[in-house]
């Protein structure tokens, strides 16, 4: 887990991580969540409707992000504000992501800064592009 101070952010700053989507993550997801919308339960469904099999939900794909300012950009202090995503290409249980963000904008008044974020598959394919606006808490806060 990174520690970044809000001194020790600067823009262009940039961190990364992987993660392969398992089976029991789309069954934790369904259990939090209840969503049993067929494209990501029924293989035939999902099929039928044009895919190679079930599609992740959009949103664990983009739970990610969590990880990404909670455990390394910035890390333990963070706070997150603000996340706004689009979905470019589905996700499928296996696949192995690349979560990235880089720093563009820092916001002294609110002691916060804004993250571009992707998410990239094991293909070098774009599936989910956004920002983030995330708040450096001080220890102790």
């Amino acid at each position: 887990m990174n520690y970044y101070g809000f001194d020790e952010i600067v823009e262009g700053m940039e961190e990364s991580f992987t993660v392969k989507v398992t089976h029991e993550m789309m069954e934790a997801f369904l259990g939090i969540t209840g969503d049993v919308n067929p494209l990501h339960t029924d293989v035939s469904f999902a099929k039928e409707k044009g895919y190679d099999s079930c599609v992740v939900y959009g949103m664990l794909t983009a739970s990610f992000l969590s990880t990404l300012a909670g455990v390394y950009l910035p890390g333990k202090n963070s706070l997150i504000h603000s996340v706004e995503t689009k979905f470019v290409k589905p996700v499928f249980e296996g696949d192995v992501l690349t979560v990235s963000g880089k720093v563009t904008e820092k916001r002294e008044l609110f002691s916060a800064f804004v993250v571009k974020v992707e998410i990239r598959n094991q293909n070098n394919e774009k599936v989910l592009r956004g920002n983030m606006q995330i708040g450096v808490m001080k220890d102790g806060e």
